[in-house]
C-alpha cells in the first residue's frame, strides 16, 4: 500500500484520512463495479494533502479481495 503519511505530490506530512470508508457510487458512475455486496457499492478509503489538496482514492480491502474473482476486472499489463 502506498505510503499514506506523505503527500506524493508536494510532500506535506499534512495527511488525513476519512474515519469511515466511504461508497464508490450506486448505478452511474460506479468506480468499483462488481466489488461490493449486491445491496452496497464497493467502499473507498480517502485520503487528502491539508497543504496542496491532492485526494487520493483507496479501495477499501474488502472490495481488493473480489478483483481476482470478478468479471469485471482484469489485471493491468
Amino acid at each position: 500500500m502506498a505510503n499514506r503519511a506523505t503527500c506524493p505530490e508536494c510532500g506535506s506530512r499534512d495527511q488525513y484520512q476519512t474515519l469511515k470508508p466511504v461508497s464508490a457510487g450506486g448505478s452511474d458512475p460506479n468506480f468499483l463495479p462488481d466489488l461490493g455486496k449486491w445491496y452496497e457499492s464497493a467502499k473507498f478509503e480517502l485520503v487528502v494533502c491539508a497543504d496542496c489538496g491532492l485526494t487520493r482514492y483507496y479501495a477499501a480491502r474488502e472490495g481488493r479481495e473480489k478483483l481476482g474473482r470478478s468479471k469485471k476486472w482484469r489485471r493491468a499489463v
